[in-house]
């Protein structure tokens, strides 16, 4: 029995047309336009990323082109003579250069040689060169004159993965067009199709797996799918296989590692990371998928960047049963705890400890943001829990609102009497006002005092810090009447009495130890009226009396007893004098001083530069 030779399916399946070219629709269809009107360039630079069909595009354009039978569908026939040969690597019109390999001068040369030869059948003839970006500058030189004035029946295709190595004279020379990652359900339609035509059963799920692994390369793909369909042995491919074969971690994990940190188990946390690394995944490796998974997380909390979540339905389905389980709070934070342990992971002597110690944090973010007052729930759990919570407390404030005086009154003194020494938790009744004594929770009838105890969270009792609005408010009004007070002032001083103050001041300054205004203040300064007129050296000072300038000010006007004094600084120009540096500027500064030595130097025709 003859064996059949097993072609990859990167191979087997290579598009052969512009319309069989996977999710790169804005290149095909600018390519075939140009090609319908006749509007072809004469160099091309395909770039991007790899596996992405660049080399794929470049040889259907080549084969389109030269084309005997090229219809208004701008595809080539595959029947003609041309295609035929183009097909069994025979074409005289068609020519690819591997730059890895052929990247000198020479190479170069014998490139240019063939191109002064016209084509023997159809009107183009077509050079390929892969991976342009290998070529020395030398053969990047040499092949400058030819890419830009090539014959008329040349057309010059260049592709690359690295676009930023490539000279920007050439860049100027040729169509740029940039290939796109393929998007991960473009890939897994076309796994779907090639799956479908091999007789293969796969879940979609498993195919979207692939397509994520291969990160927008259709080649890798293929590559990986070849992989699952040997493994398999009835012909099927299954999620939890390709989960196994590509070594890549499930979702499931996640998912229960969150469900673990928002109950703010610890043991969990790590019991599920050692499961991981048992497995052989690497730490490194889950931390990133973990920061991707919360990431995954938050975009689910809006409803209009739930499209950027590129995962299966049913996977989009967990995300969003548990991202409203999360809060934004907690998916910030764990977020930034994740991105540190992700800096510092390859720098970290035990890292498994390190990441252990990462996922300890991360469990006791939840009780951290309740001691913070902020929400640990989702926004909608948090507003049906205030709904009912609601009608419980509106029917005690209604009671306490009609209960009558006479029965009020009497209880106010005796508990006030009876009150002991302050308890862990303060009673509230004592400090209200008597028509809502202890019923009333949070929003009382009457206006709130001015000290109030706070409660502390959760039961415990905590030292607060209790403000008097009341008196606040007289000393603000207190301090600002006496400024309108000091300002008013209108005693007339001598110059001698403000520079008197002013050592004051500077002497003060100079026992706190501010030796830096210290240096700034002890100058002197000249008396305009009543504007003080401080010259200083750079702008540093110049900000540092910006800062200081209120209380100097303050100090001045109460001691001179007159509000009208200011003070404005300016910065000092200091003019320098550039010394002899050149052999020219020597001798001239020396002639200067004795004529002579010009005299001696003109009678001996002598020069400077000794």
């Amino acid at each position: 029995m003859e064996d059949k030779q097993f072609v990859v399916s990167a191979r087997k399946y290579r598009p052969v047309t512009f319309d069989s070219v996977v999710g790169q629709s804005h290149i095909t269809t600018t390519l075939k336009n140009a090609i319908r009107t006749h509007h072809l360039a004469q160099a091309f630079l395909f770039c991007g990323p790899r596996g992405v069909g660049k080399t794929t595009c470049a040889r259907i354009l080549a084969k389109t082109i030269n084309c005997l039978r090229l219809d208004d569908h701008v595809e080539p026939c595959g029947e003609c003579e041309n295609c035929v040969a183009f097909q069994n690597n025979a074409s005289l019109n068609v020519h690819e250069l591997d730059a890895a390999s052929n990247n000198s001068v020479e190479d170069i040369r014998n490139l240019i040689d063939q191109v002064r030869y016209p084509p023997q059948m159809g009107s183009k003839k077509v050079y390929i060169i892969d991976e342009v970006h290998m070529l020395s500058t030398s053969a990047f030189n040499a092949f400058l004159k030819t890419l830009e004035e090539p014959p008329s029946y040349a057309i010059f295709i260049l592709a690359t993965t690295e676009k930023h190595k490539i000279l920007p004279t050439i860049l100027s020379r040729c169509q740029i067009f940039d290939f796109n990652r393929i998007q991960i359900k473009d890939m897994a339609d076309h796994l779907a199709s090639i799956a479908q035509q091999e007789d293969i059963i796969a879940e979609y799920d498993a195919l979207e797996l692939i397509a994520q692994k291969a990160d927008g390369g259709l080649r890798d793909a293929l590559s990986m799918f070849d992989l699952n369909v040997t493994f398999s042995k009835d012909g099927q491919i299954h999620y939890h296989d390709v989960l196994n074969n590509l070594h890549i971690l499930d979702y499931d994990y996640y998912f229960r590692l969150t469900d673990a940190l928002l109950a703010g188990s610890v043991p969990q946390t790590w019991l599920l990371f050692d499961e991981i690394l048992r497995k052989g995944f690497d730490g490194h490796q889950f931390v990133v998928g973990l920061i991707e998974h919360f990431r995954n997380l938050m975009v689910c909390k809006d409803p209009s960047t739930v499209r950027l979540l590129q995962v299966s339905e049913s996977v989009q389905n967990r995300y969003l049963e548990q991202s409203a389980k999360t809060s934004l709070s907690f998916l910030l934070s764990a977020m930034s705890l994740g991105s540190q342990c992700d800096i510092n992971y390859k720098q970290a002597k035990q890292q498994r400890l390190h990441v252990e110690i990462t996922l300890s944090k991360m469990a006791h973010l939840p009780s951290v943001l309740n001691l913070a007052g902020l929400p640990t729930q989702s926004d909608t759990e948090e507003a049906e829990k205030k709904k009912s919570t609601e009608p419980v407390t509106s029917p005690v404030v209604s009671q306490t609102a009609v209960t009558p005086p006479p029965v009020v009154t009497p209880v106010l003194p005796a508990v006030v009497a009876e009150t002991p020494a302050p308890e862990p938790t303060p009673v509230v009744a004592p400090v209200i006002a008597p028509p809502v004594v202890a019923e009333v929770p949070a929003e009382p009838v009457t206006p709130p005092p001015p000290a109030r105890p706070v409660k502390a969270m959760n039961g415990s009792s905590r030292l607060k810090v209790t403000i008097d609005l009341n008196n606040f408010e007289e000393k603000s009004e207190a301090s600002s009447e006496q400024k309108e007070a000091i300002i008013q002032l209108r005693q007339p001083y001598t110059e001698e009495d403000l520079h008197k103050a002013w050592a004051e001041f500077v002497e003060i300054r100079r026992g706190k130890g501010s030796m830096t205004e210290v240096v700034m203040l002890d100058r002197v300064f000249t008396l305009e009226g009543h504007v003080i007129q401080l010259g200083l050296d750079n702008p540093v000072q110049l900000e540092l009396l910006s800062d200081l300038k209120t209380d100097l000010l303050t100090y001045l006007r109460q001691t001179l007893k007159n509000g009208q004094i200011q003070i404005h600084g300016f910065l000092v120009e200091h003019q320098t004098s550039r010394q002899p540096y050149t052999q020219a500027e020597k001798f001239n500064y020396l002639a200067e001083k004795n004529p002579a030595l010009l005299e001696l130097k003109n009678s001996l025709g002598l020069d400077f530069d000794w």
